[in-house]
């Protein structure tokens, strides 16, 4: 494994391996000495594993690293601890023949890490919300409000900052796209429901949408939303990618903005491209509001930035202080 990605990366013209590990202990060593740009590492190593290894390079030398993870739940819950810790991005092993496998997502490897090469190490780290925010007893709107959550690159990290601090009372549905392949956004659902107040569950086709639940639409869907027989529905669409990207955020917020209208508040958070900036305008259209993470805590500011550069946001707020403006609008 170790060979076949040196090959690949050493395979670029822009690229060059300036060391090569065999485990967590070996890797501290040589990213100290040699300070990589980008570090791909594996969740799984002997002597110290991916996580622990992790820990040491955010609090000795911060830097992006890529982790590589078998598409198991198991993997899948470290990939999303990894990333909370403060780990890019992540790849997944495709299964059969190491070499000859591999070399099939060589193309997205590469991707990966000239991706990882626009973020700044020194957003790398951040120390979870430790600000609780209440409903308290001002008198609620008549009208049920709706909440979108769109991330990419970086967003376990700032959702940490944000889904544990609302009150288990919040009033709203809360409808969250993350950038992932499927069981990955399973394990993110899981995480964020044992640290939060609020329920927090991987969507499911027709689901009864209820206040103070978070709803995580899972890998390779779009999730959106219907009204029937006087209730709202979830629903799971396996339509063309959008943005190059499903779930996407776009998809839900027209969905949600066509059925909640003024009602609906959109939240943009870190990642790249522009995904959220159509269904930002959508809300717009229908009065509602929008949120866009400020630069200051984006691991890559670039969705927040396209909804600011359109003039769509009415709030640019760093992570820590969203759950506190949510429960103001709400």
């Amino acid at each position: 494994m170790r060979m076949v990605l040196k090959d690949i990366v050493d395979g670029q013209p822009d690229m060059q391996v300036v060391g090569v590990a065999k485990d967590g202990m070996e890797a501290l060593e040589i990213i100290q000495s040699k300070k990589p740009d980008v570090v791909t590492m594996d969740v799984e190593m002997p002597k110290m594993n991916g996580i622990e290894t992790l820990k040491n390079i955010m609090a000795k030398f911060p830097t992006r690293v890529i982790m590589v993870s078998s598409l198991t739940e198991e993997g899948a819950d470290i990939t999303i601890t990894a990333l909370s810790i403060g780990a890019v991005d992540f790849l997944t092993k495709p299964s059969g023949s190491t070499s000859l496998s591999f070399r099939e997502v060589a193309d997205v490897l590469v991707q990966k890490i000239r991706s990882a090469m626009s973020v700044n190490p020194s957003k790398l780290i951040t120390k979870p919300s430790s600000v609780k925010v209440s409903v308290g007893t001002r008198k609620l709107f008549v009208f049920e409000k709706a909440v979108v959550i769109g991330a990419s690159t970086g967003g376990p990290r700032s959702l940490d900052q944000i889904i544990p601090a609302l009150p288990k009372d919040f009033p709203a549905p809360i409808f969250l796209v993350q950038h992932m392949p499927p069981m990955f956004t399973k394990s993110l659902a899981m995480r964020l429901n044992s640290l939060s107040n609020l329920e927090v569950k991987e969507a499911e086709d027709g689901d009864v949408v209820k206040k103070g639940t978070v709803y995580v639409a899972p890998g390779d869907f779009h999730m959106g939303v219907k009204a029937e027989g006087g209730v709202v529905k979830i629903f799971l669409d396996k339509s063309e990618k959008i943005n190059n990207v499903r779930p996407a955020v776009d998809f839900t917020l027209m969905k949600v903005a066509e059925i909640y209208k003024a009602n609906t508040i959109a939240v943009i958070l870190t990642g790249m491209g522009r995904d959220g900036a159509k269904g930002a305008f959508k809300v717009k259209y229908y009065s509602g509001k929008v949120i866009a993470e400020d630069e200051s805590t984006c691991v890559v500011y670039g969705m927040p930035k396209a909804v600011v550069e359109e003039g769509y946001a009415d709030f640019v707020l760093p992570a820590y202080a969203v759950p506190e403006k949510l429960v103001e609008m709400i």
